[in-house]
């Protein structure tokens, strides 16, 4: 119990610490709060005109959050690489603290700043139109989700941001994978409009499943105008499906982002 409290605590430290650096450097969450902003503006009008307008729009907007949340783990990767390129690592590791601590510290950091892009994107959503047609509770519920995954994702930015040995390796590495991830979804388009082996990455895709339930909760409807509601398992029990995916993720990359954590901190 007196390890878990530490580690806790040494956590909370770290976290504070990238908070502090993000409101001394506020040009740090440009990329959290316009990119998503212009994603909404563009689809909403630019493509929403032709793909059904306002009821496109309802479709599409908590797509977007599922899709920005996940690229928001891209300041995972970056934070992390950031901090080994500068020595930050060599000074954590002489000191006292949970080793775990650097990492979930960095997580639980990065999962504010998708606070503050969902409440960004939420407002803009308003702005065009979109709007939550369920219960206050539905949409909290909504948002928790977004939030759990997004500390889901997190993770995986994590591990390859201490793969990475530069910045620059690390904003290519932090990207290039999470755009075929997140546009070979249901973001946009309905998962059945893909043709073969893309329609069937898409319906168990995760972020098929998040947005899904998110949709859901929010009242919106799960389809885009025209198409009929999917039948596959993940579509059945996409609640299920995204909460085990989220709880997978975890399981898998923290203990690799740990052992990699071991490995640089030991050099």
């Amino acid at each position: 119990m007196t390890v878990l409290i530490g580690g806790a605590r040494d956590s909370s430290v770290v976290a504070w610490r990238n908070l502090v650096t993000i409101r001394r450097n506020p040009d740090l969450l440009l990329g959290a709060v316009v990119s998503p902003i212009i994603f909404v503006l563009v689809f909403a009008f630019v493509f929403g005109g032709s793909l059904g307008g306002a009821e496109y729009r309802h479709f599409l907007v908590a797509g977007i959050f599922v899709q920005t949340v996940s690229f928001n783990s891209a300041f995972t990767t970056l934070g992390l690489a950031n901090d080994l390129t500068k020595g930050m690592i060599d000074r954590f590791r002489s000191l006292p603290m949970s080793r775990l601590a650097v990492i979930l510290g960095r997580t639980t950091s990065d999962l504010t700043v998708s606070a503050v892009t969902l409440a960004t994107m939420t407002a803009t959503g308003l702005a065009v139109g979109w709007r939550i047609e369920s219960s206050p509770l539905s949409a909290a519920l909504g948002y928790l989700l977004l939030l759990f995954f997004a500390f889901a994702m997190s993770w995986i930015g994590a591990w390859i941001g201490l793969l990475c040995r530069s910045v620059e390796v690390a904003q290519s590495a932090g990207l290039i994978w999470l755009f075929p991830v997140s546009f070979i979804a249901n973001v946009f388009v309905s998962a059945q409009t893909l043709p073969g082996p893309l329609r069937a990455f898409a319906e168990w895709n995760p972020i098929s499943a998040v947005a899904d339930v998110t949709r859901s909760l929010f009242g919106n409807p799960i389809q885009p105008p025209g198409v009929a509601p999917a039948s596959n398992w993940v579509a059945q029990h996409a609640a299920l499906y995204a909460v085990l995916s989220s709880l997978a993720i975890i399981a898998v990359f923290m203990p690799l982002a740990l052992a990699r954590y071991r490995r640089v901190a030991s050099h």
